[in-house]
């Protein structure tokens, strides 16, 4: 679950008016997180060449996926995405790679609008 807490601060060194800056408790069962920018994110453990697409593990470190591409020119990266939508039931260009493009530990943000114990119902689901 994520837990906003507004706060408010004063900055007299830029203006005299309060600030409202949002301070982000997060407490998680699973992999996902939600960065400084407001974004949903979540740790994803690739393995490429694999026969098939399958999410073979969810832990709360990452979310293991099993990725039929391979691993050269970023075939399996896309292939990784189009993974996830189709199991979150998201657009494609809703599933972005943020970190790990030539890593098998990755980062992969989601733009939509989605509670974050749905993605997790449905990541368990899945496995």
């Amino acid at each position: 679950m994520v837990y906003w807490r507004w706060k408010a601060e004063r900055l007299a060194e830029l203006n005299s008016s309060p600030q409202m800056t949002l301070e982000m408790d997060i407490m998680t069962e699973g992999p996902e997180a939600v960065d400084p920018t407001g974004d949903f994110t979540m740790a994803i453990h690739a393995k490429p060449g694999s026969k098939q697409n399958a999410m073979t593990d969810v832990t709360t470190e990452a979310v293991s996926v099993d990725i039929a591409g391979s691993p050269m020119e970023g075939e399996a990266n896309a292939e990784l995405c189009c993974c996830l939508s189709k199991v979150l039931e998201l657009r494609k260009s809703d599933v972005v790679l943020d970190k790990g493009g030539k890593s098998c530990e990755k980062v992969v943000k989601l733009l939509a609008c989605t509670p974050p114990e749905e993605i997790l119902e449905k990541l368990k689901k899945a496995s």
